[in-house]
């Protein structure tokens, strides 16, 4: 099994790659799902954003209320690193066990939908494709201003906080244009799927899985000889 990064910007239509995928059968692992479960009342994280940021980004049943954080966030960059600092690690523990879990049932690969592949880099040397769902800058602002009510200044900002879609596409290895019709992207991500299933990339990483385990078992066995003989 081999992992494919699926990244892109904020209101450039990675959900709706994400879902297409997922129709055409492929595992998702969505870090802003995990995101959520990791930062649940009495978990590590929850504990230290409330420490670092203070109650006041609690609703009132005492969960993080994501919308003040964000506005918090997004304002400031030095708190916005912070809080990455904080949820990244116990994200990425949470999504291996899912990787494993998927690689012990045959898949030949998994996607990762993270929003910040390229930003924070920690994900990136485990990757053999990443993807990047682009828009147009001006599609891209009109959009998220509709889907979240917020003003051009608000949006702008927003927008700001993330890497730019176009130095995103530079990175990638593959690039799903979402600027046209959807009809138009799902075009393109059976393309991208057809590539993927087609790929034997996945028999290389199983066979060095399976050597490696098969030589933990060889000297496991010896150990144990050794212990009764």
């Amino acid at each position: 099994m081999f992992l494919v990064g699926l990244t892109g910007g904020i209101a450039s239509g990675k959900s709706t790659v994400s879902s297409l995928l997922r129709e055409l059968g492929c595992p998702v692992i969505d870090a802003d799902v995990v995101a959520r479960t990791v930062v649940e009342p009495q978990s590590p994280a929850y504990s230290l954003i409330v420490q670092h940021f203070g109650a006041e980004v609690l609703q009132e049943n005492g969960e993080i209320d994501r919308k003040k954080l964000g506005h918090i966030i997004f304002a400031n960059a030095d708190k916005r690193r912070l809080l990455n600092s904080i949820t990244h690690p116990e994200i990425h523990k949470a999504m291996f066990k899912q990787i494993l879990l998927y690689f012990l049932k045959g898949y030949r690969y998994v996607i990762l939908d993270v929003p910040l592949l390229f930003e924070t880099r920690r994900l990136t040397r485990f990757l053999t494709h990443t993807v990047v769902v682009y828009c147009d800058p001006a599609t891209q602002l009109s959009r998220l201003m509709q889907r979240d009510g917020l003003t051009q200044e608000e949006a702008g900002q927003r927008i700001a906080a993330q890497m730019p879609l176009n130095e995103k596409r530079g990175l990638a290895s593959h690039v799903i244009d979402n600027s046209g019709s959807r009809d138009d992207t799902h075009r393109q991500v059976l393309r991208l799927h057809t590539k993927l299933e087609d790929s034997m990339e996945f028999l290389a990483v199983r066979a060095i899985a399976m050597a490696t385990v098969a030589g933990l078992g060889g000297l496991l066995l010896y150990t144990v000889k050794l212990l009764v003989s």
